[in-house]
């Protein structure tokens, strides 16, 4: 399988785990689409589920989906926005363990997307750059 693909493979995942529970929390920013409430975010700067709705839906949601896209059709600049999109994950489960604590095992298994998304942009990056067809094999 091409690394390209491969990364656009994971951005899809994280996409279509994050466009259905940033909607949820955009629509009912109670968190009640979700089972939680707002409670958990007593120790945050958030007072309910609207902004991280928002972020979760476009940066984790729509640009991954838009990426994966992009990388399936091998539009070489999508190396560079997978690797920032790995790196906007990684700050995601960041302030979200920072202002809810660890939860739930979802959050280092995103972290860990997250370092996948990087390791491979960058392999895929450094592979363009020696002339390799590294994102063909």
């Amino acid at each position: 399988m091409r690394a390209l693909t491969i990364l656009g493979i994971i951005q899809a995942f994280v996409a279509i785990g994050a466009i259905p529970a940033g909607y949820s929390m955009i629509v009912e920013p109670d968190g009640s689409g979700l089972g939680m409430t707002t409670d958990i975010l007593a120790e945050s700067s958030f007072t309910d589920f609207f902004i991280p709705g928002l972020f979760l839906l476009i940066v984790n949601g729509l640009f991954n989906m838009i990426n994966a896209i992009l990388c399936f059709i091998k539009f070489k600049p999508a190396v560079l926005i997978g690797l920032l999109l790995g790196v906007s994950l990684i700050i995601w489960v960041f302030v979200q363990v920072y202002s809810i604590g660890l939860t739930h095992f979802l959050q280092p298994a995103y972290f860990i997307i997250g370092i996948i998304e990087i390791i491979l942009s960058i392999s895929i990056m450094r592979n363009l750059k020696s002339g390799t067809k590294q994102t063909e094999s």
